[in-house]
C-alpha cells in the first residue's frame, strides 16, 4: 500500500468504532460550549427542552435542533460567534446573491483543522511535495482559494495562488512552472481545456497529472470531458463556507463517493420535509455537526444538498464514510408545472447527446403558465450545419429532456461562445418568475 496516499494515514484509516467513540467525545464537549457561548443556540436547545447532559453521545445528535442558513442571516454579522471575535483571526463569506451574506469566523486551531482537510484532498488525488499545485479557485472572501492554498502549504508542495480569471496567463504559468494539480471550478476548468485547445496545446503538452474540482455542480459526462481535455484525473471536493469550506469531503482514487473528514464532522440523512433522520443508503437531505469548529460551531446545519451516504469498505483503506456527488439542492430544485426538475437533469442529457457544458436554462410564467427555455452553445462543427439539421437537433434535444424531466422544454441552439463563460460558480439558471411574484 503506498503510504504517501494518506495526508494523516492514523486518523484516515480510523476503525468505525473507534470513530464513533471520538466523534461522541466530541460531540459532548462541543454541545456544551455551543450552549454556554452561543445564546442563540441555547435558545433553540431551551425551545426544544435539550439540556447539554441529554447528549451522551452520537445517538443523542437527534435530540438537537436544526438550524439553516435563515438561522445564520438572521444572526448576521455576530450572533453565532463562539468564541470574543479578538480570538478570531479570519473570516470568509459564502458567495451567495440573496439575502445578507454568511460570516463565517475562524480561530488559528479554525484555520489549522480545515487546511489539514484540504492537504487530505490533495493527497488523495496523489499530491505530495514534489507537486506544484495551481489554485485557480477565487481567493478572498470565497473559501475555494484559502483552502486549497493552506492544504497545499500544509503538504509542502509549491503553491501558484494563481485565482481564477485571466485565462492564457494561467496556461502560460501552467506550462513555465510545471503544475501537476489543478484546483478550480469544473466550469472554469473546462474553459481552461478550451482555451488550450484553441492555442494549439493538446493534453501531452501540459503537465497536469490531476484536478480537485468543487464548488458548483457537476455530472459524470463533464468529468470525463474535462480529464479528456487536460488529460489529468478528476477528483471531487465538497464544502460549505458554513461548514470551514472545500474539505469537508473528497474523492481517493477510486472515484466511488466522497470521504467526509468524520473526525471533524459527522453527516446525517433527513427527509427534508419532516426532518426525520433516514437509514444509510436512503436519499435525502444531508445534514452537518461540526465537532471541532471554535469560533462558529454549528451543530445540525441543514445543507439543502439531496444525496446519499454509504460506508461500505472503500479499497483505498480510508473508513470514513463516503457521501454521494450531490444530486441537486432541495431550495435549487426548480417546480415547474408542478414537476419538480433539478438543472443537473437537463445537464446529463446535453453532455450525453455530445453537446456543449455551456448552457443556460431560463424559467419564466407567461399567461399564468410555466416555460423552461434551454440555451446551448454550439461546437463550431455543429454551427457549420445548415438551418434544417440544427432545427432536427434541437427537436431531438426537446424529446430527450421530455423523457428525462417529464416536461417539455423549447430548446435554443446558439453560436460558439455566446454564453458566458464563469471563472468562479458558473450561473446556470435564470428563473424570472420571481421577477412577477
Amino acid at each position: 500500500m503506498n503510504e504517501k496516499r494518506y495526508y494523516q494515514k492514523e486518523i484516515e484509516t480510523m476503525p468505525r468504532e473507534q470513530l464513533r467513540a471520538l466523534q461522541s467525545e466530541k460531540l459532548v464537549r462541543q454541545v456544551r460550549h455551543v450552549y454556554d457561548h452561543v445564546p442563540y443556540y441555547r435558545d433553540l436547545m431551551d425551545k426544544k427542552g435539550v439540556k447539554p447532559e441529554d447528549i451522551r453521545g452520537v445517538d443523542d445528535l437527534h435530540l438537537l435542533p436544526f438550524i439553516s442558513k435563515e438561522d445564520l442571516r438572521e444572526t448576521y454579522p455576530t450572533g453565532m460567534l463562539a468564541v470574543p471575535k479578538a480570538d478570531c483571526v479570519r473570516i470568509q463569506s459564502t458567495s451567495g446573491t440573496t439575502g445578507k451574506r454568511v460570516i463565517a469566523y475562524y480561530t488559528q486551531k479554525d484555520l489549522d483543522l480545515w487546511e489539514d482537510c484540504c492537504a487530505r484532498a490533495i493527497v488523495a488525488a496523489g499530491g505530495s511535495r514534489e507537486d506544484v499545485v495551481q489554485v485557480s479557485y477565487g481567493y478572498g472572501l470565497f473559501t475555494g482559494g484559502p483552502g486549497l492554498n493552506g492544504g497545499s502549504h500544509k503538504v509542502g508542495s509549491l503553491t501558484l495562488p494563481m485565482s481564477s480569471g485571466n485565462t492564457e496567463r494561467q496556461i502560460q504559468f501552467m506550462l513555465d512552472l510545471g503544475a501537476t494539480i489543478l484546483c478550480c471550478t469544473p466550469s472554469y476548468a473546462a474553459y481552461i481545456g478550451e482555451t488550450l485547445k484553441e492555442m494549439g496545446y493538446g493534453p501531452d503538452d501540459i503537465p497536469l497529472k490531476a484536478g480537485i474540482f468543487g464548488a458548483e455542480p457537476w455530472t459524470q459526462e463533464i468529468r470525463e470531458n474535462i480529464e479528456n481535455t487536460l488529460g489529468i484525473k478528476a477528483y471531487d471536493i465538497y464544502g460549505l463556507t458554513e461548514i470551514s469550506g472545500p474539505g469537508v469531503s473528497f474523492e481517493c482514487e477510486e472515484q466511488r463517493g466522497m470521504h467526509i473528514n468524520e473526525d471533524h464532522f459527522i453527516a446525517e440523512i433527513i427527509d427534508p420535509n419532516t426532518g426525520e433522520v433516514l437509514p444509510e443508503g436512503t436519499k435525502g437531505e444531508l445534514v452537518f455537526t461540526c465537532l471541532d469548529k471554535e469560533a462558529f460551531p454549528v451543530l445540525r446545519y441543514r445543507t439543502r444538498d439531496i444525496c446519499v451516504l454509504s460506508s461500505e469498505p472503500c479499497s483505498c483503506g480510508r473508513t470514513h464514510i463516503r457521501m454521494q456527488k450531490p444530486m441537486g439542492r432541495s431550495d435549487d430544485m426548480m417546480i415547474i408545472r408542478g414537476v419538480n426538475v433539478f438543472p443537473s437533469q437537463i445537464e446529463a442529457v446535453l453532455l450525453k447527446k455530445g453537446y456543449s457544458p455551456n448552457y443556460m436554462i431560463e424559467v419564466d410564467r407567461k399567461n399564468n403558465s410555466d416555460t423552461l427555455d434551454v440555451f446551448v452553445e454550439l461546437t463550431p462543427e455543429q454551427f457549420a450545419d445548415t438551418v434544417r439539421e440544427i432545427s432536427a437537433m434541437e427537436r431531438s434535444l426537446e424529446s430527450a429532456i421530455h423523457t428525462m424531466i417529464g416536461i417539455s422544454p423549447k430548446v435554443r441552439l446558439v453560436a460558439p461562445k455566446t454564453i458566458a463563460r464563469s471563472e468562479g460558480k458558473a450561473v446556470r439558471v435564470v428563473d424570472k418568475r420571481k421577477l412577477h411574484d
